[in-house]
């Protein structure tokens, strides 16, 4: 699908930090330590709901499909319009249908030669089926994947666009992983094709960062980011740590601070494989399940709620930020 329109993006985001000048040495050194501190930039929600309205105009993201190709040009050239280094990994994986899927996993880096980094990952396809959804007739249909993929790339889409104005203490990687969602529920380790691939083969080697975090579902309304227990086993203490900044923050109404269900994602095969420890960030509730509009039809842009893009992106932003 051609794109409809061009998307305008908040480019002017006005950052600072003003110190008083004074005479004591009590005042110098409280001077000193405001000029230590990280200035954060604002985190636009505004301009990450337009990210996944870019995505989304190309229609479904399933892979082999035009909207796939078209899609993925266009997250690369918008990184590399936020200077980064742009790595295209394409694969060859087979699908639990024996269907092979042509897979390219999406490396962005800045500052590729630090050693002190931090990487931010997400899903950028779309699931093939709406097999979870009520209608029966609609569930040979693909999903648009507005929430179930979109959402956290264009989260960290805008975390790239911040970047790009201001660089941060730190080395930073966004890899957005394919073929996350061609999978079936019977057949083990058929989802996460994408981030299997990367973890026995990235691409640098060795990689090394001090710590991952994922973005999952991370646009819909009313949500739940409970710490599964993926996260809590292989990485308890980076998910303590973003918990606690999510609620120092003011977002603890969403960054609920128990511990959520088993969930195979990304991060699953980066902590086994690539043994590099990652935490997901992911609308999911023990008991409850994933949202109403998860592997459906109304996955769709109406239902995403900027105020939840706001609190993941804030908080990831900050974590980046105040890096050291």
């Amino acid at each position: 699908m051609e794109r409809k329109n061009l998307i305008t993006f908040f480019i002017g985001i006005l950052m600072g930090c003003s110190l008083l000048a004074c005479q004591s040495n009590a005042s110098e050194q409280t001077q000193t330590e405001q000029a230590d501190m990280p200035v954060v930039p604002a985190f636009c929600a505004d301009s990450s709901y337009a990210f996944i309205k870019a995505q989304t105009d190309f229609g479904a993201r399933v892979p082999n499909s035009e909207a796939h190709r078209l899609c993925g040009d266009y997250l690369v050239a918008t990184l590399e319009r936020y200077g980064a280094q742009v790595i295209n990994q394409y694969a060859n994986l087979r699908a639990y249908d024996g269907t092979v899927l042509n897979a390219r996993n999406i490396i962005a880096s800045w500052n590729p030669a630090s050693q002190n980094r931090l990487f931010f990952c997400a899903h950028w396809d779309s699931r093939h089926i709406c097999d979870e959804d009520t209608i029966v007739s609609n569930r040979n249909q693909p999903v648009m994947g507005a929430n179930d993929g979109a959402s956290g790339v264009a989260v960290l889409l805008e975390v790239a666009r911040l970047v790009s104005l201001q660089q941060p203490h730190v080395g930073l990687d966004i890899i957005l992983f394919d073929a996350e969602d061609y999978g079936h529920g019977d057949v083990e380790n058929s989802f996460c094709l994408g981030s299997q691939y990367w973890a026995m083969n990235p691409h640098v080697s060795p990689y090394n960062a001090k710590f991952g975090i994922l973005l999952d579902m991370v646009g819909g309304k009313n949500p739940v980011f409970a710490k599964d227990q993926v996260s809590m086993h292989f990485a308890p203490d980076i998910a303590n740590f973003v918990w606690d900044r999510a609620a120092q923050l003011g977002h603890g109404n969403v960054f609920v601070p128990t511990q959520g269900g088993g969930i195979i994602d990304d991060h699953y095969y980066v902590n086994l494989l690539a043994k590099i420890p990652c935490i997901d960030i992911i609308h999911y509730r023990e008991g409850v399940g994933f949202p109403d509009t998860w592997h459906t039809t109304n996955d769709v842009l109406e239902n995403i709620d900027k105020n939840t893009l706001y609190a993941v992106g804030n908080v990831i932003t900050h974590i980046l930020y105040e890096s050291r």
